[in-house]
């Protein structure tokens, strides 16, 4: 949880103890995201990162919807009913006295625009690999957005209890693919039924492994020398003599981890290993404290500001609605970007110009809350959001800091909505509201006749998700009537004649925007109304497009 106990200036500037103590919270803290393909996974890792950590003493699996447990990060009743995650999560644990603010993220394609949000608040990634699948397609985009950001990355090749490919096969695709290096710390030794655990290059260690009861627990270890003669006792005279050779091979083919060369973005450090039984966990955890960089500066639009900064500074990058059935309220996910928050602190919405009071926060960890009485850069809080708080504020002792852009998607899908029944009109209206401010889809009015909204989305999935959650946080069942709209464009102007091509729409700013069947109806659009620009996205704001 976020420090309660550290004495801080009431202004939220640094702790007592000055800038030296600061400085110490900082350098003891590592704030990253877990990015992949849905299915490699994902949250799986999340779970064994918070068992290794002493978080949990028992790992719920994900595989099993009727188990004895589920997983500790996914709270929606839909992500635990589908086996699937479709909002992100943080979490906070400490491990070896260094405090990691865990950011777990969708695998689902339609919810990536929560993960390229979570990643402005995260300093490292990992990425996670299915051994007998390699680079996906989705993973691939995520990549790519996290090296846009200079966000360094660790490579985590899981499953290797499955049959897999070849450990080369998948360096050489993860080089050639993402066009980054690849430089294995660890290396697998079998896959499959043949999997015996992992050989570390750094200290020349082979890490032999055991199962445990349902995986639950974390994994007994059995360390010794490659060459050591109860090697071969443990995993077989051929695999032992395979791994002699393999590293006699990695060792002159390839340089030695550089974690300069890593923080710059040239190299990723690769970990094998099979999250599900815990193989390569622990020793991936070890290392990943000892490369992953503290938090990082925060670029604004007024210029840079340290972590180190006494000043107290933090930005919204999530907005959550109906985290735990027994508050029904908003969560404002922040991070904090300089000086220290304390409970009561006095700052200002950038956005606004308001001085606000930031006394009710929260320690987040899944769906369970704990008052935060401080909290240091790079940890993540809950603020209590009565609708205050958007996505991309800035909250600082500063007035005027704002962030240069937040990445948003573009959707490609809209519907029309309606409740199937007028006496739960206001909650409908609510739902809708809160739900589009969280980001579950995008919301739209036409400009003219019928005023039922329209929800833009990425994929399908945003419109199940939204129906799900209508009915069970908000007790109302809606009906949809998609539109064949699949092109949308921001308006300079609303356009003075009547509009053929396209649909003209407002979005939740009552900025002026055209849905368009094709790309096509833009040329014919632009021709009848020759004094509107038209842009990808509503001014500042960053579209990302698939």
């Amino acid at each position: 949880m976020p420090d309660a106990r550290a004495s801080t200036n009431p202004q939220g500037g640094a702790p007592q103890g000055g800038a030296a103590a600061l400085a110490r919270e900082v350098a003891r803290r590592r704030t990253f995201a877990i990015i992949s393909h849905p299915d490699a996974g994902k949250t799986t890792l999340t779970e064994k990162l918070l068992l290794y950590s002493g978080a949990i003493r028992e790992a719920g699996s994900v595989t099993a919807k009727t188990g004895t447990a589920q997983a500790t990060s996914d709270w929606m009743s839909i992500e635990r009913e589908r086996g699937i995650s479709i909002s992100s999560a943080a979490m906070q644990v400490d491990y070896r006295g260094v405090r990691l603010n865990l950011l777990d993220t969708p695998g689902h394609q339609d919810f990536s625009e929560d993960t390229y949000r979570t990643l402005t608040a995260a300093d490292s990634a990992v990425m996670l690999l299915d051994a007998a699948r390699g680079v996906q397609e989705q993973t691939l985009k995520l990549f790519t957005v996290s090296r846009q950001r200079g966000i360094p990355i660790f490579t985590f090749i899981n499953k290797l209890d499955r049959p897999a490919q070849d450990p080369y096969a998948l360096l050489d695709e993860v080089e050639t693919t993402l066009g980054i290096q690849a430089v294995p710390v660890t290396w697998p030794i079998g896959d499959g039924p043949d999997f015996k655990g992992v050989y570390e290059r750094t200290s020349n260690r082979l890490h032999a492994y055991e199962r445990t009861d349902r995986n639950a627990r974390r994994a007994p270890v059995t360390t010794a020398a490659p060459d050591a003669p109860e090697v071969a006792a443990l995993i077989g005279e051929a695999a032992q003599r395979k791994l002699i050779d393999d590293i006699e091979l990695l060792d002159s083919a390839l340089p030695p981890l550089d974690r300069g060369r890593f923080l710059a973005g040239e190299i990723t450090p690769v970990f094998f290993g099979s999250v599900l039984t815990n193989f390569g966990v622990e020793v991936f955890l070890d290392h990943f404290l000892d490369l992953a960089p503290p938090p990082g500066p925060l670029a604004t639009t007024a210029g840079t500001v340290a972590p180190t900064d006494p000043d107290f500074a933090a930005f919204v990058f999530k907005v959550q609605a109906n985290m735990n059935p027994r508050h029904r309220d908003r969560t404002a996910f922040v991070r904090v970007a300089s000086g220290v928050f304390h409970r009561g602190v006095q700052a200002v919405l950038t956005r606004t110009g308001r001085e606000v009071k930031l006394s009710q926060a929260h320690a987040l960890f899944a769906d369970e809350r704990a008052t935060v009485d401080a909290a240091y850069p790079g940890d993540i809080i809950g603020l209590v959001n009565p609708g205050t708080f958007r996505i991309g504020d800035v909250i600082s002792a500063r007035p005027g800091v704002h962030l240069p852009s937040f990445p948003r998607f573009a959707p490609e899908r809209f519907a029309t909505v309606r409740t199937k029944h007028a006496d739960k009109h206001k909650a409908f209206r609510k739902g809708i509201e809160q739900l589009a401010e969280e980001g579950v889809v995008q919301l739209f009015y036409p400009a003219q006749g019928a005023r039922d909204p329209i929800l833009g989305a990425v994929g399908q999935l945003q419109f199940e998700v939204f129906e799900h959650r209508m009915k069970e946080e908000y007790g109302v069942e809606v009906l949809f009537d998609h539109q064949p709209y699949r092109v949308i464009r921001w308006l300079s102007a609303t356009p003075a004649k009547p509009v053929r091509f396209g649909m003209l729409v407002h979005d939740q700013d009552d900025k002026a925007v055209a849905l368009f069947r094709f790309d096509g109806e833009i040329k014919y659009f632009r021709d009848e109304h020759p004094d509107v620009s038209l842009a990808d996205s509503p001014g500042a704001v960053e579209v990302v497009r698939l």
